[in-house]
């Protein structure tokens, strides 16, 4: 840690991410209260929110029960908490965004701070956005509109007019980079950097019979907030393809493709930050049927690029199915300015269900061979490799016990620990954000992926963690004979925070956390 080292706070939180953000705002004492000046339009949850304005006071199945049957458009995806929480903030974000002001007021309540500290390893307050592991443009414009990626107090659309002297245009897309700044910047206008640490690495956090110590920094705590998300590594392809990941980097464009192996976001990026003339051969699996590629999502005229990354992929899938007439998109959607990029014809190949059988490394490259569907093998040449399968977190610097009561009895191998995607705690998280006693989650890691849906479990984490530094009853754990031993006295279930998902017609959770990309909800209630 760059500041001298603390020897005791309330609580750890591990993740220098937005979610992290929002909870060290809250823990600062800024306390999230709805506005009946600014009434929501959904007149059921307006009257309901007027028993108690205070969000840390709220009962989120009561106030999210109607949801499904609402005539406004609620998401069916994330969590009741996350939802609601979102609504409020950004009433009609999706149908009529900007039109209504945000029904939350932010209260300085100083009786109400609690002393933490925020551990994250990214070389900026931002998490995975400060950070970006994959050869792809900062540049590319980030899936979610300007305003689904703002902070309390201090917003997003508050950081371009500072930047640029206006606001931004409807429906802006900040690029990477964009983001990045804005959340390296946040901390200082909030007032909140006196807790945030970066560039640290947490390891070995221990339960102890008061609370947790975090042997990496000597620091004890009450509470424990992972917030590390589900982004923080690459999967690694198998070890017959891990001579490609070491190739030199061509000095030159060079007439050999490079070799991009993946079906989401983050291939697309890729594809997208080559040079326009270098040549890409691109393998991906296709099962639309059964688990299609996020990018299908994408609607074309918010989503271009990706739409036309998706378009792409579906063309080279009805080459592959057979012979017959296949008309390129290219000639049919000159609108889409991905079309007119580059020469696609010419410089990409698309190879869906195809696996690698062979590397042969040479010293301008390499050879490797190819079998598709249907059985036939052939050879490619290729300069390099960008194996982009998905992202996934750790939780192993939390010791190997801990693990196991966050994970479940059954599910908390180390193995598990160290690839954590937004399905490993989501049936825990949709019964109750305290997967263990005294420790919770935010971010991704609930399995809400999208800035968007951080807030909810903040605040959750925020009022039990308020809650039990005023004295309220709450599960007290014991250590006894190196053994977890807690004392539920009155029943555990946290007010119906989170017992029930809101569920739709398509109430299945895809790993990447971007289900409601360009779809209309109301289709799906």
């Amino acid at each position: 840690m760059p500041r001298s080292p603390l020897q005791y706070v309330d609580t750890v939180v591990v993740g220098n991410g937005p979610s992290a953000l929002i909870l060290s705002y809250i823990l600062h004492g800024n306390i999230p209260h709805y506005n009946p000046s600014r009434p929501h339009p959904d007149p059921i949850l307006h009257s309901k929110l007027l028993r108690s304005t205070s969000l840390l006071d709220i009962n989120a199945d009561d106030l999210t029960a109607h949801f499904n049957a609402s005539r406004l458009s609620y998401s069916t995806q994330a969590l009741p908490i996350n939802v609601l929480l979102d609504t409020l903030l950004r009433p009609l974000a999706d149908t009529e965004p900007g039109q209504l002001r945000s029904c939350v007021q932010w209260r300085r309540e100083p009786g109400r701070v609690i002393s933490h500290v925020v551990l994250g390893n990214s070389a900026r307050a931002g998490g995975q956005w400060a950070d970006n592991p994959v050869a792809a443009s900062w540049d590319i414009g980030a899936l979610s509109y300007l305003e689904m990626l703002s902070l309390p107090e201090y917003s997003f659309t508050d950081h371009y007019r500072a930047l640029h002297g206006n606001p931004p245009a409807d429906f802006h897309r900040p690029t990477r980079r964009e983001v990045a700044d804005y959340l390296a910047t946040y901390p200082g206008k909030v007032g909140i950097s006196d807790t945030i640490h970066t560039s640290t690495t947490v390891e070995n956090i221990t339960r102890t019979a008061d609370g947790f110590h975090i042997r990496s920094h000597d620091i004890h705590s009450k509470h424990l907030v992972l917030a590390s998300g589900t982004f923080s590594h690459l999967i690694p392809p198998r070890p017959l393809l891990q001579p490609l990941l070491n190739l030199p980097p061509p000095s030159t464009l060079t007439a050999s493709p490079i070799l991009v192996v993946g079906s989401g976001f983050t291939a697309a990026d890729i594809i997208l930050s080559t040079p326009p003339r270098q040549k890409i051969i691109h393998i991906f699996k296709w099962t639309p049927d059964e688990r299609p590629s996020p990018l299908r999502a994408c609607h074309p005229q918010a989503y271009p690029e990706y739409a036309g990354v998706y378009r792409r992929m579906k063309l080279a899938a009805l080459k592959a199915s057979g012979p017959k007439d296949v008309f390129s998109p290219l000639k049919r959607r000159k609108s889409n300015p991905f079309f007119e990029s580059r020469d696609w014809e010419s410089v990409y190949e698309g190879l869906p269900n195809t696996v690698i059988t062979d590397v042969e490394i040479q010293e301008d490259g390499a050879t490797v061979t190819l079998k598709s569907r249907n059985g036939s093998s052939f050879e490619r040449k290729v300069v390099g490799l960008e194996y982009v399968v998905g992202r996934r977190g750790s939780l192993q610097y939390l010791e190997e016990s801990l693990q196991r009561e966050v994970l479940g009895q059954d599910g908390g191998s180390a193995r598990d620990a160290a690839s954590i995607s937004g399905l490993t705690l989501r049936t825990k998280v949709e019964d109750d954000l305290e997967v263990a006693p005294d420790v919770f989650v935010t971010g991704s890691l609930t399995g809400d992926s999208l800035v968007r849906f951080a807030f909810g479990g903040c605040v959750f984490a925020a009022r039990e963690i308020m809650r039990r530094d005023a004295g309220q009853s709450t599960p007290s754990p014991r250590i006894m004979d190196g053994s977890l031993i807690l004392d539920m006295g009155p029943s555990k279930k946290m007010d119906g925070y989170n017992s029930n998902v809101i569920r739709g017609e398509n109430s299945y959770l895809q790993s990447n956390g971007h289900m409601d990309l360009g779809v209309n909800r109301k289709t799906r209630r």
